[in-house]
């Protein structure tokens, strides 16, 4: 049996309440701004300017809102470090990580796909000189 027919029957193995939970599952992970904010603590953002500065054309009521959102699902923690003024850090969750870990490959994807139309342009100038 190829591979592609066993991903097929695995597929089919899924029953409805499995369907929901994917479905609920991908449309957490494709709320605009998720993938830049956990990218951004991934990449040690831990306060709100530094989230704001890493994830470029977000407003900050946005921000505020998707990092509560976040929390909420569970895929970041913040932390409330009581000092004058008091310090608020975000950092994504041990979930968080998992999840930022299960889309690497969609990451490396992104960045072939990128690359694809560049390289298709620079093989089609060597063909016609």
């Amino acid at each position: 049996m190829s591979a592609e027919v066993a991903a097929l029957r695995r597929y089919q193995n899924i029953d409805d309440a499995g369907c929901r939970v994917f479905q609920d599952s991908l449309e957490l992970v494709g709320r605009r701004w998720t993938g830049a904010i956990l990218l951004a603590g991934m990449r040690g953002a831990r306060r709100f300017g530094e989230y704001r500065a890493a994830v470029t054309g977000i407003s900050d009521r946005l921000l505020a809102q998707r990092l509560k959102e976040l929390e909420s699902d569970g895929l970041v923690e913040r932390t409330v470090i009581p000092s004058s003024p008091v310090q608020i850090r975000y950092a994504p969750s041990a979930d968080g990580q998992a999840l930022m870990s299960l889309l690497q490959p969609l990451i490396d994807w992104s960045h072939r796909r990128l690359r694809a139309p560049q390289a298709r342009a620079d093989a089609g100038k060597g063909a016609s000189d």
